[in-house]
């Protein structure tokens, strides 16, 4: 193998990450929605 193969795939994998978590942090995140139950459990 070539010098640095390693350490080059290391470099881009790196990136690959740091891209990948910048974009998750900007995603919005999903509603946790609360059922509504009825008051009256006989319902």
């Amino acid at each position: 193998m070539a010098d640095g193969y390693l350490e080059q795939h290391q470099r881009d994998y790196e990136a690959r990450k740091e891209a990948w978590l910048r974009k998750k942090k900007h995603l919005p995140t999903k509603a946790v929605r609360k059922l509504q139950r009825p008051d009256d459990e006989a319902l």
